[in-house]
């Protein structure tokens, strides 16, 4: 199944990212893993962060953007885990 091109609208913006506040409460886990890794990724940023922390920072974002990853690959979203229709052969008992 090919995709087709549309213009874009106005829903198609990308939408304010939540607090981690608020997508706990909402209860999206795709949303919290959003909101955790950009918290994560400020603090890996940030120069005041303790060299001895970066590394199991920079660990846990690694593993953030993995679920997210999967959770977007089961949805079919991003171009990966999506199913492609083949339609199946005759078996043919003289090849083998």
């Amino acid at each position: 199944m090919a995709r087709q091109l549309r213009v874009a609208t106005a829903s198609d913006a990308p939408k304010t990212p939540k607090s981690i506040t608020e997508a706990a409460t909402d209860g999206a886990k795709r949303e919290l893993l959003v909101a955790l890794r950009a918290r994560i990724a400020k603090t890996v940023e940030d120069p005041k962060t303790p060299p001895r922390d970066l590394a199991s920072l920079s660990r846990r974002l690694m593993e953030i953007a993995n679920e997210i990853e999967a959770i977007d690959a089961a949805a079919g979203e991003g171009g990966m885990g999506e199913a492609v229709e083949t339609p199946d052969e005759q078996f043919d008992e003289e090849a083998l």
